[in-house]
C-alpha cells in the first residue's frame, strides 16, 4: 500500500488553497456509508440551493467495496462510488462539502481534497470528529472557533456552529481558503450542528441503505 501513500503526497501538491469561488448557486453534500457486513458501500450526493438551502437533487450509487480498509486511505475506498453518484446528477455544483476531512489529514489529502482535485470543483471538509491535530476548545457561543494545529501548522479550524453543542472540524478541500470554508459551513448550519449538506446526504444514504437491507 506504500504506493497509495506516495500517490496521496503527490496529489496533495495539486490542492489549491486560494479562494477561487465564483458565484455559488448550488452546493453539494457528500456522505458515504457501508452495509453492516462491510461488503457494499453506498455514496449519496445531495444538491442544495445555496441561498435557501432547498434540496434540489439527490443521486445515490452503491457497489461492492473494491479497496481494503486502511486508515488514512479512505478516499481510495470511497471515491469510486462518490464519482459514480456525481455522474448521475443533472446539475453541476459550485461547491462541495464532504462529511469528512480535507487538509486535516496525515498526508494533507483527505476525501474533500481528493474529490475537489478529481472534479476540479471547490471543496470543503467538514468532519464530526478530529482525525489528527491539537486544539484548544473554542468558546461555547455560536460562531466561536479555534485553530487546529499539527506540528505548529494550521490545518483546519474547530468551529462551534450552535451554542453549547460539540464543534465540527473544518478544513480546506480545494480552491477555497480556510476562512471562506468556515463561512460557508456556518451558513449551512443555520439551524443544526451539522451542515444541511451533510444532513441531507446522510438521510439519502440511510434511505438507500434501508432499501438494500429490505431487498
Amino acid at each position: 500500500m506504500d504506493k497509495y501513500f506516495e500517490l496521496q503526497k503527490e496529489l496533495a501538491e495539486k490542492v489549491i488553497f486560494e479562494d477561487e469561488l465564483g458565484e455559488v448557486k448550488i452546493i453539494a453534500g457528500v456522505d458515504v456509508a457501508y452495509e453492516k457486513n462491510g461488503e457494499k458501500v453506498i455514496a449519496a450526493i445531495t444538491l442544495l440551493e445555496a441561498g435557501t438551502l432547498t434540496l434540489l437533487e439527490t443521486a445515490v450509487h452503491s457497489e461492492k467495496v473494491s479497496f481494503p480498509y486502511i486508515p488514512g486511505l479512505f478516499s481510495f475506498r470511497e471515491l469510486p462510488p462518490v464519482l459514480k453518484a456525481f455522474k448521475k446528477l443533472t446539475q453541476k455544483p459550485d461547491l462541495i462539502v464532504c462529511d469528512g476531512q480535507g487538509y486535516a489529514h496525515p498526508r494533507r489529502f483527505g476525501l474533500a481534497c481528493h474529490l475537489g482535485v478529481e472534479l476540479d470543483i471547490p471543496a470543503i471538509g467538514c468532519a464530526k470528529k478530529r482525525l489528527i491535530g491539537e486544539f484548544e476548545m473554542p468558546g461555547s457561543e455560536k460562531g466561536a472557533y479555534s485553530n487546529l494545529y499539527d506540528q505548529e501548522e494550521i490545518i483546519g479550524r474547530v468551529l462551534r456552529t450552535q451554542e453549547n453543542v460539540n464543534p465540527v472540524f473544518v478544513s480546506v478541500g480545494h480552491k477555497i481558503d480556510l476562512p471562506a470554508a468556515c463561512r460557508w459551513v456556518f451558513h449551512l448550519c443555520s439551524s443544526y450542528r451539522l451542515p444541511e449538506t451533510t444532513r441531507t446526504a446522510d438521510h439519502a444514504v440511510k434511505m438507500a441503505m434501508k432499501k438494500v437491507t429490505e431487498s
